[in-house]
């Protein structure tokens, strides 16, 4: 089966075709787009693209109603806008995308794909907030956590680099891009994670400010005259990288600019680090100790300066990288610590397209 994989991000657009052994036949990525655009860039991909017996999209947030990957027929649309609030920056241009799919091809099997799916069966701990009982009980609040499709991805490939089973091992996955969260992985299964009710949590982003002292936000609108729109374009669009250094929320474009004295550049890689090193150490401590740490994602595999500053803080945890190997050029996946480090470091190709086409493949009635 070649299954059509749309994975609508914060930053891009990506299209592709996978064939029956997960490679890839055809692919096209283009920056976010919305509306009638997007719509556009997907029955244009198709017109050219070869043909697929079932597709597969992602959604980032599939709210409490939705814990696992799912067929899109009955209500499920309707379900699926119900919860495209919790997730602005993504869920409104999956729908979009879902939508241009189901109209150009009624007749082939569409799953809906979760990136809160991985993290459904969280421990009690880790999920509920120490918010008002009817806040959790009645009004489904909770952490989801977020870019499950990639760490299942990292941590099971971890797992292989390591030639161990999965269910021997403490993985800190690490999916840094635009949006960044990390997870804890024990015994192939995630026991913590960084991002919470929405994507809004955790780690500094490109333009999304990571945790954040909820009385900031009841200040700014009670003295700043800020309405919740206000605030959410803050949160979302206005702040992380971006909103510290007011030029870029790239992380190439801000470690350039602070190699250059930029003062402002400069603390925006120290309060990106000093964030991310803390919560790979809290990761470790949800799981009682470290066997791997997995970079992934467009920063995590391309930028070396930040795997070795954020790896330079790590050595309590038997973290010790091999400087030459991180500064290598090879996109292959790879192991980057030294050769007698306790705790390996690894560096894996995003593959969320791997995860969605298994989803799919799993839940297309039979051709």
């Amino acid at each position: 089966m070649q299954v059509l994989v749309v994975n609508p991000g914060s930053s891009s657009l990506k299209l592709s075709v996978l064939d029956p052994a997960d490679g890839v036949v055809d692919e096209h990525e283009v920056p976010s787009v919305e509306g009638q655009a997007e719509s556009k860039e997907i029955e244009g991909f198709l017109a050219r693209a070869p043909a697929v017996a079932a597709a597969g999209v992602r959604f980032v947030h599939g709210g409490p109603s939705f814990r696992q990957s799912t067929l899109v027929a009955g209500d499920v649309l309707e379900r699926l806008e119900q919860v495209a609030d919790l997730a602005p920056l993504h869920n409104p241009p999956a729908l979009v995308a879902l939508g241009a799919l189901l109209h150009l091809r009624p007749r082939i099997p569409v799953v809906a794909c979760f990136d809160t799916a991985f993290f459904a069966a969280l421990p009690p701990a880790a999920a509920t907030y120490a918010l008002p009982h009817r806040w959790s009980f009645e009004w489904g609040i909770r952490r989801f956590g977020f870019h499950g499709l990639s760490h299942a991805y990292a941590s099971r490939r971890g797992a292989q680099l390591l030639d161990r089973p999965p269910e021997h091992l403490r993985l800190v996955t690490c999916h840094l891009g635009a949006g960044a969260s990390l997870a804890a992985v024990s015994g192939g299964v995630p026991v913590d994670t960084t991002m919470g009710f929405t994507p809004l949590d955790g780690l500094v982003m490109a333009t999304r400010s990571g945790s954040v002292d909820p009385g900031v936000l009841i200040w700014v609108q009670r003295h700043g005259g800020l309405s919740i729109d206000d605030v959410e374009r803050a949160l979302d669009r206005e702040s992380g990288l971006l909103g510290l250094t007011g030029t870029s929320g790239d992380m190439r474009r801000v470690l350039a600019t602070a190699e250059q004295g930029d003062e402002r550049a400069q603390l925006a890689i120290a309060v990106y680090i000093h964030r991310l090193r803390g919560a790979v150490a809290a990761m470790a401590a949800a799981m009682g100790g470290l066997d791997a740490v997995v970079f992934t994602g467009g920063v995590g595999e391309n930028s070396a300066p930040v795997r070795e500053q954020t790896c330079a803080g790590l050595g309590f945890l038997g973290v010790t990288l091999d400087l030459d190997r991180n500064a290598g050029t090879s996109s292959t996946d790879r192991d980057i610590a030294t050769g007698d480090s306790p705790a390996r470091v690894l560096v894996v190709g995003a593959r969320e397209d791997r995860e969605i086409a298994r989803e799919v493949r799993r839940l297309s009635p039979p051709v």
